[in-house]
């Protein structure tokens, strides 16, 4: 099979579980649809307009933590390894670090949006021509069955920058951790980017910026759903909602009906009230033992950390528990 027919394989396994997973959600007590599907093209670029609006500081504050430490970090992790990144967007993270490390012997970005896929690597490859580039069109939360590098690396190295781990409930971070600890054997290591808790001001401006973006971000879940589900949304009788609930330590976003409405989705019908939401995400906040201690569930230790000067995030490299680094 070749790359492109790989690819279309990946993306209509991906719109058959969209639907089916719409459907489980909106037919839930809670209605709510799991986050990956806000990453359409369009929810791409949105979230790269987001990651540039002055309230949302973890984009940047990691990058800086990134560029501030980058030989720190390439030392701890050590020489040739196989980065293997998950949700890997446009990869501007993964330039620093690529090239700050020693020798690293390939790339394999594991992302769900085949463009932004092609547009990442495509740019990487050109930067890196050393580095065995080995994209992967599939959902990391999944089973994957990795590529084989032409040559033999030192270790693995995860990397997961973004505080993407924030967008899974606990029970569900742990989980995708313990992959984690699966695929970097007992020689590798797991660099993890999470965002640390503030006062709920700063958290809910990040969230809900003053030019709206955001917002669109979240209510183009809406739009397609109506091209690619065939549903009937009108999105100007919905809007978003970010709040911080603090008890659990994180946002939690939806979209909320404004009305009493019915509507539907790939050949079924769902009743909204006025008042009720569709949860689309959450981005927990935490702090560094509350992380370390839910690696632990996944035998896993911090065993270096990297943050800002005013703790806002921090990048957690992570070790199989019990084996010496």
């Amino acid at each position: 099979m070749s790359g492109g027919d790989a690819a279309i394989a990946t993306e209509s396994a991906v719109a058959d579980d969209f639907a089916g997973d719409v459907v489980r959600g909106l037919s839930q007590p809670v209605k709510r649809i799991p986050s990956k599907y806000l990453y359409d093209a369009r929810g791409s670029e949105l979230f790269e307009a987001i990651c540039e609006q002055p309230e949302y500081y973890p984009t940047r504050t990691e990058l800086a933590i990134l560029d501030d430490h980058r030989h720190a970090i390439a030392a701890a992790v050590g020489s040739r390894p196989l980065v293997l990144e998950y949700g890997s967007g446009s990869g501007i993270k993964t330039r620093l670090l690529l090239d700050a490390l020693d020798d690293p012997v390939a790339y394999v970005p594991v992302e769900i949006s085949a463009s932004a896929l092609d547009e990442s690597v495509a740019d990487l490859a050109v930067r890196f021509p050393d580095v065995e580039m080995l994209p992967l069109c599939a959902d990391f939360t999944r089973p994957l069955r990795l590529p084989v590098a032409a040559r033999e690396p030192a270790s693995v190295l995860v990397f997961f920058p973004g505080s993407t781990l924030g967008n899974f409930a606990t029970d569900d971070a742990v989980a995708l951790l313990t992959v984690m600890r699966g695929e970097i054997g007992d020689a590798g290591a797991a660099l993890v980017g999470i965002d640390l808790q503030k006062d709920r001001a700063t958290v809910e401006a990040a969230y809900n910026d003053a030019a709206g973006v955001t917002a669109a971000f979240t209510l183009n879940l809406l739009a397609r759903m109506n091209r690619e589900l065939d549903a009937d949304f009108d999105p100007a009788r919905f809007h978003h909602r970010a709040r911080y609930n603090a008890l659990a330590g994180r946002i939690e976003t939806h979209i909320v009906s404004d009305a009493d409405q019915r509507v539907s989705v790939a050949g079924r019908r769902f009743d909204f009230g006025a008042g009720e939401g569709v949860l689309v995400e959450y981005s927990c906040k935490y702090s560094h033992q509350g992380f370390a201690d839910m690696a632990a569930r996944a035998g896993l230790a911090v065993t270096q950390s990297w943050t800002d000067g005013d703790e806002r995030f921090a990048l957690q490299l992570l070790r199989p528990r019990g084996v010496p680094a």
